[in-house]
């Protein structure tokens, strides 16, 4: 994170040293670099009125379809599961007993029960596919539906336009791209990266100055270090970021002295029963966090449930570790969803934000119909569910199907290039928008043919 208040000296390669007032621990602050930023906020043409907004809930580990959204409760028990089904607020319309607040929710969300890909089954291709609609090859990184969106839309007010909590996606068993950055759009189009868990005691985001900090005599003080940076950036000239830095720096600091954005990340702020409700988790304030962001101004805001599959409990239910019992869904990760997704989308309702918010709730790939020797279920991108509300889309239904043990789509199979092609629709964006692609060639948001599932809408 970058902090204007560091206690330790920087020695640059010419000997020149200054307090760490710009320590810079790493570029998480934005998950890209403070000029790219601001030249993001030049170039992009904010809108009237208010835009829509997306908040992802990605949920990394691959929740099982039978144990969560797409219950066989006629199935034999071997891929019924452990859990009973249970009825809705939505007529017709059945979850996994490990979901009971959802379920009373279930007239302000639709099932998207259908979903599937040919690809490898491994955590890596469902995140590079359901984040940008495509499978990385070649050493191409295409960018995040978030990156695309802050491209198109750019800023409003002082918030950056894409933010992801609590962090971004680590080991998850194969070292490739998860498909979070803005791949070939460049670094100006990376999200914010909190990189901090928001249920910590006395969570507070360090590059967002409390107020009072910024006494007078303070601001002189950098302000004149400021311009002592001139002399460093000659030893940086070949360098893109390092000439735009200096210019660029003074609306940095404007940014992180926001009383706007202060306020947007301060969680103390919101009533206890209320962060309660959501759950006090990373996932859970995650949540809460997203809500204020879209109030505050930002246009998407991606929220991964876990940043690894290994050794905690997660959606990854192989049933021996390091992976996860699929008892958690009951215990620990149905809970920690069905709080916080609930009281979202109540939240946003009460609030006058659903329709304008989209809110989709998926993960990378499903679980094997049957329960495999260890009690749990394997990787399976054969069939899975995700839930979109919000937005425009129309609560209370379910679109597509799969088979009778919940193994292969039996009506409408939907790609993830369909699932981005859908975000994009409600959001505003036409299908043949073009982005600024490898080497100066024009690429679309999604390949020829990608259609939208508009029968959510």
């Amino acid at each position: 994170m970058i902090r204007f208040d560091a206690p330790r000296a920087v020695r640059f390669c010419d000997g020149f040293r200054r307090r760490d007032f710009l320590h810079v621990g790493s570029l998480a602050f934005f998950g890209l670099t403070l000029p790219d930023w601001f030249r993001l906020k030049a170039q992009g043409a904010v809108t009237g009125g208010r835009d829509k907004s997306c908040i992802l809930l990605f949920l990394v580990g691959g929740p099982s379809q039978h144990d969560t959204f797409d219950p066989k409760p006629e199935a034999p028990a071997e891929i019924r599961g452990p859990f009973k089904a249970i009825k809705t607020k939505a007529d017709g319309i059945l979850l996994s007993e490990v979901l009971p607040l959802t379920a009373q929710q279930a007239d302000k969300f639709s099932i998207l029960r259908s979903v599937y890909h040919t690809a490898a089954a491994i955590h890596e291709t469902g995140h590079q596919m359901m984040q940008t609609g495509r499978l990385f090859q070649g050493g191409v990184e295409h960018p995040h539906m978030g990156s695309v969106y802050a491209r198109l839309r750019g800023s409003q007010g002082d918030m950056p336009p894409h933010v992801m909590l609590p962090t971004a996606i680590g080991n998850t068993g194969v070292a490739v791209s998860h498909g979070e950055s803005a791949g070939y759009l460049g670094k100006t189009y990376d999200p914010f990266v909190l990189n901090a868990d928001p249920s910590a005691e006395n969570f507070e985001v360090p590059d967002m100055l409390p107020p009072g900090y910024l006494a007078a005599a303070r601001v002189d003080r950098r302000r004149s270090l400021l311009r002592q940076m001139d002399e460093v950036v000659r030893y940086f000239d070949s360098s893109e970021d390092a000439r735009l830095f200096d210019s660029s720096f003074q609306q940095a600091y404007t940014l992180m002295s926001s009383a706007a954005a202060r306020r947007a990340f301060r969680l103390a702020d919101e009533p206890e029963p209320g962060r309660r409700r959501y759950g006090m988790n990373r996932f859970g304030q995650s949540c809460l966090l997203a809500r204020r962001l879209v109030e505050a101004g930002v246009r998407f805001v991606t929220v991964n449930m876990f940043d690894t599959v290994f050794n905690e409990i997660t959606w990854d239910s192989h049933g021996s570790k390091p992976f996860s019992p699929i008892s958690g869904y009951k215990d620990t990760v149905g809970p920690m969803f069905d709080n916080a997704y609930s009281t979202l989308l109540g939240d946003l309702h009460s609030r006058g934000l659903l329709d304008s918010t989209l809110v989709v709730a998926m993960g990378e790939f499903g679980r094997t119909p049957k329960i495999n020797p260890a009690g749990g279920r394997d990787h399976w991108p054969g069939v899975w569910s995700i839930l979109f509300a919000g937005g425009g889309v129309v609560g209370g239904r379910v679109v597509g199907s799969s088979d009778e043990i919940g193994a292969q789509p039996k009506d409408r199979p939907t790609t993830p290039a369909e699932v981005v092609a859908t975000v994009y629709h409600a959001l505003g964006v036409p299908l043949d928008t073009e982005l600024p692609g490898l080497q100066g060639r024009p690429t679309r948001v999604v390949d020829h043919g990608v259609e939208p599932v508009l029968e959510l809408f």
